[in-house]
């Protein structure tokens, strides 16, 4: 493989380098640069990229890689590949594994397993209590030094109050990220979709959106008194989102994601019992879709984040009230986002490119996304007209993905990381079976 790359003719969107236009990006021995000498173009390995985009390599910072101890759900190898077919380069995992990673010997097990196997750059969370309990708080200390890029239970939100300020206080000593679930659980007790009009008709146990404005407002009022840093994990509801804008207009250190599907799907669409689509939180009304997409457009949530979560088809071919909640997503974050956002003419491209690559990585303080010289080449080239038909076999090793069947327009052409092609949609790896 050539230490030089070239990748020319194609429309160059850095929204860190304010570029958006015709250009080239040149890369030597893993880092952007500002051109090659002739010599070196000579060398390089040459892409042609008319007429397709040249972005930042995609940063997710919500993925679920199940390793250790899911394997048979999603593991390091093929969640990364997942996200190199989907266009990220760096991808944040959850700690809730098995065992939960709260820990610095769980880290490290993540860590040198990621060294091995992963296609892309992973990077891990701690828990923020003792297996994800809400109880006891997890060794947030050496959980810093074992290299966390934030502390989570994740999916277990911390219901006791007193135990979530003392969390947020400790890991703010450690300028660790708090990253939460909001959701008062003694409000969705038996609920497995949206409480509204389709719930009652559907005949479905109902999750309102006060289960997430609830802890948003505690966390929004724990990150007043402490200064602790509280990120919100997949807002949903349209209460959410002012209350989040209200508390970055007073300057609280708030930020918030919003997921694909959330931008995507309503409720309505559980017309079907279909298990693909229960998630948690659940997808909402179409005056919530839209509350998400204006608090994108304001900079009242940060960035899209995909809560990549593999299930086996057996775990989903069941009732719907005994399925599990989530979906996978990373690879087809991009398309969804462009037909939710771009091509329905809500935002501009370069604003989407943002969401999904430097924003992200900003929230975590990641040193992502961007093309600017000096920086990792991590590579996202895509063509944002191409239709494609998702099908299984997916990259990941589950195949819960609720597009399947359905005609998406923009796709991941290829993706490097510092340099190197990790994906190529003609070329596809084979899936990894075990």
């Amino acid at each position: 493989m050539s230490a030089f790359l070239w990748i020319k003719n194609g429309r160059v969107i850095d929204p860190a380098s304010s570029r958006d236009g015709a250009g080239d990006v040149f890369v030597r021995d893993g880092k952007i640069v500002q051109s090659l000498s002739d010599a070196e173009k000579a060398e390089a390995e040459v892409v042609d990229a008319t007429g397709l985009v040249v972005a930042p390599g995609l940063v997710d910072i919500h993925v679920h890689l199940r390793d250790p101890g899911q394997t048979h759900k999603e593991s390091i190898e093929t969640g990364t590949r997942a996200a190199a077919a989907g266009g990220f380069t760096s991808v944040v995992c959850m700690p809730n594994t098995a065992p939960w990673a709260d820990n610095a010997g769980t880290i490290q097990r993540i860590k040198d397993s990621a060294r091995a196997k992963a296609v892309v750059n992973v990077f891990p969370t701690g828990c923020l209590t003792v297996g994800g309990e809400g109880a006891a708080l997890a060794p947030m200390g050496s959980l810093s030094r074992a290299g966390v890029v934030a502390v989570t239970d994740d999916g277990r939100c911390v219901q006791n109050n007193e135990v979530m300020r003392r969390a947020v206080e400790y890991a703010h000593m450690f300028n660790l990220p708090v990253m939460d679930h909001c959701q008062d659980k003694a409000l969705t007790e038996g609920g497995v979709m949206h409480e509204g009009f389709w719930s009652v008709k559907l005949g479905l146990g109902g999750m309102p959106s006060a289960a997430e404005d609830i802890i948003v407002s505690r966390n929004i009022i724990l990150s007043k008194y402490s200064g602790a840093h509280i990120h919100m994990q997949h807002i949903s509801s349209a209460h959410s989102v002012e209350l989040m804008r209200e508390a970055k207009k007073a300057g609280v250190n708030v930020s918030a994601e919003v997921t694909p599907h959330h931008l995507y799907f309503t409720d309505e669409a559980l017309q079907s019992y279909d298990t693909l689509l229960k998630m948690n939180p659940p997808v909402r009304t179409e005056a919530d879709r839209q509350a998400l997409i204006g608090g994108l457009l304001d900079g009242t949530l940060d960035c899209i984040a995909t809560d990549h979560a593999p299930h086996t088809n057996d775990d989903k071919d069941v009732e719907f009230d005994a399925a599990p909640f989530g979906i996978i997503g990373m690879e087809t974050a991009l398309a969804v986002c462009l037909e939710a956002l771009v091509h329905s003419g809500r935002m501009p491209l370069a604003l989407l490119v943002d969401l999904l690559s430097r924003k992200a990585a900003n929230v975590l303080h990641l040193k992502k996304g961007t093309l600017a010289p000096g920086a990792d080449a991590d590579i996202c080239v895509f063509d944002p007209e191409e239709k494609w038909l998702v099908k299984p076999p997916f990259q990941s090793r589950s195949s819960n993905c609720p597009w399947t069947g359905k005609t998406l327009r923009g796709r991941v052409r290829r993706t490097f990381v510092a340099g190197k092609q990790v994906w190529d949609c003609e070329n596809p790896p084979a899936p990894v079976v075990e």
